[in-house]
């Protein structure tokens, strides 16, 4: 009896052990997955693992190319689909996993776990992924139209009277939330359809209102200064410069540039060629002049006492300020007039030409006690002889032709100092800043060409005392007429922005 139920036992084992290897012996590598399988939302039971590959890839397919729409602000939307964003199946080995079930152990724990899998379903997440940096590419290239700079309120001066403008939000797209997004989106999608994507946008507010402009109308700090001396072009390019900084609003804490407001020193941008500082030479440069902008500025700024950032004094001495109260620019070097509104309330820069004049006026709202006084004083420590005169013989001019091409410029160790009184009396007294002028001698072109040999012997002899004024008077004995061009009696009055700095000792005026 024992060994008949034992025999058939061991029959009904065998006919459970065929039926679950049938179906290796039908598919020995495909294998058939077991009911109520799952791989993410794909009901893959039933399937081989080819069929169950074929079928995630087709889900994969469509989902890529599904419609994508990213919503920006004020209805601003780009189209894309995921397949061009390197949407791709990151987990493929799950097939191989689902195919496995039901099939490994023996006998017992195969059965169970294909019954298990008829009571509880098994689900496999299907893993997606896709390239940030194809999507950061996009946002970046073709989301472009949702970043808005902030523009904040700000003010002009009308006939005499203040005019507010209001200021416009600002909108920043955020690349790195927004990318997390699509992906989140696309990848955990359970049907191929299309997708809308809010994208990441900051909102960032303008500065200012009408009631805080409303406040700036007191003067803090104003100068003027003269140019009647300059060529028409060096008069041009300072109107210019002052246009191009006339009607700036700054707000508490922000800084300005003032080489950034001025360039580029273009003849599109206004300017014209006039004489400027070049190593210690005086050459025409485009913008020459421009210089008289920035030290006009500057010392306007200084009565206003406003936070000056960085301030350079130009290689030789100007001539319409003392030493040491220049502000000089440079492109090429870096050079550059920066100051910081360090008050309470919104300043306003308000820059006018007119009379060969050039005035800039500084507007905020005063906080200092009413009987402050602030005064400025250019204390020269020490000067410098200039060098003696250098001069060139020109054979092809005669003998009277007198250029010169550089003036004399004596050098200076200066000091700015700044006196505050209160109520009449000194409450400090500081210095500014501190300012080195090179020392430079003339540069005289002269006419040496004669048939007399005597007169010719008599210029060389004077030429060689490397006096220039030695020079113009044995030219001028010589000569019934003498013609002198440029004897130096006129000023020069600064340089200009030099593109190209040489040795890089250029400065802008």
């Amino acid at each position: 009896m024992f060994r008949e139920l034992k025999k058939t036992v061991f029959i009904a084992a065998a006919v459970v052990t065929a039926a679950l290897l049938l179906p290796l012996t039908a598919e020995a590598k495909d294998k058939v997955i077991g009911e109520g399988v799952y791989i993410g939302h794909i009901n893959v039971s039933g399937m081989t693992t080819t069929q169950a590959q074929g079928a995630v890839n087709a889900f994969v397919s469509d989902l890529g190319s599904q419609n994508i729409t990213l919503v920006g602000v004020d209805g601003n939307t780009v189209e894309t689909n995921a397949s061009v964003l390197g949407l791709r199946w990151e987990n493929p080995e799950v097939i191989m996993q689902a195919g496995e079930l039901g099939k490994n152990g023996n006998v017992v724990q195969r059965y169970k776990e294909l019954h298990a899998l008829k009571i509880n379903n098994r689900n496999y997440d299907l893993q997606l992924a896709m390239d940030p940096e194809q999507i950061r590419t996009l946002l970046t290239d073709t989301c472009s139209v949702y970043d808005r700079p902030a523009i904040n309120a700000t003010l002009n001066r009308v006939n005499g009277e203040f005019v507010i403008e209001e200021g416009q939000v600002g909108y920043a797209l955020n690349i790195e939330d927004s990318v997390n997004k699509i992906v989140n989106t696309v990848c955990n999608s359970t049907s191929a359809s299309p997708m809308s994507v809010e994208l990441t946008i900051a909102e960032e507010k303008p500065q200012g209102d009408a009631e805080t402009l409303a406040m700036v109308k007191d003067v803090l700090g104003t100068y003027t200064t003269s140019y009647g001396s300059s060529t028409t072009d060096r008069a041009k390019n300072i109107a210019n410069g002052c246009k191009l900084v006339n009607g700036y609003t700054l707000y508490p804490g922000e800084s300005i540039s003032i080489i950034d407001k001025l360039s580029p020193f273009t003849s599109e941008n206004g300017y014209f060629a006039a004489g400027s500082y070049l190593n210690g030479q005086v050459v025409d440069s485009i913008g020459g002049g421009i210089c008289q902008v920035s030290t006009t500025l500057y010392n306007a700024v200084l009565r206003a006492e406003l936070q000056v950032d960085q301030r350079y004094n130009h290689s030789m001495v100007v001539s319409y300020v003392d030493p040491s109260e220049d502000a000089a620019i440079a492109s090429s070097s870096g050079k550059d007039f920066i100051f910081t509104n360090s008050s309470e309330y919104p300043i306003y820069i308000e820059g006018y030409t007119g009379g060969a004049k050039i005035t800039f006026n500084i507007y905020g709202v005063e906080t200092r006690p009413a009987d402050r006084q602030v005064s400025f004083e250019s204390v020269i420590l020490s000067t410098t002889v200039p060098p003696t005169d250098t001069i060139i013989q020109d054979p092809a001019q005669p003998i009277g032709y007198c250029v010169v091409n550089q003036g004399v410029h004596i050098g200076y160790q200066a000091q700015l100092w700044k006196t505050v009184k209160e109520g009449g009396v000194v409450v400090s007294k500081e210095q500014v800043n501190s300012s080195t002028y090179k020392a430079v001698g003339r540069t005289v072109t002269v006419g040496v060409a004669t048939t007399d040999p005597n007169a010719y012997a008599q210029m060389q002899a004077a030429i060689a005392t490397g006096s220039y004024d030695t020079v113009k008077a044995v030219a001028a004995a010589l000569t019934a007429a003498p013609v002198v061009i440029n004897d130096g009696t006129t000023p020069v009055i600064d340089d200009a922005p030099q593109q190209t700095a040489g040795d890089g000792t250029a400065v802008t005026p």
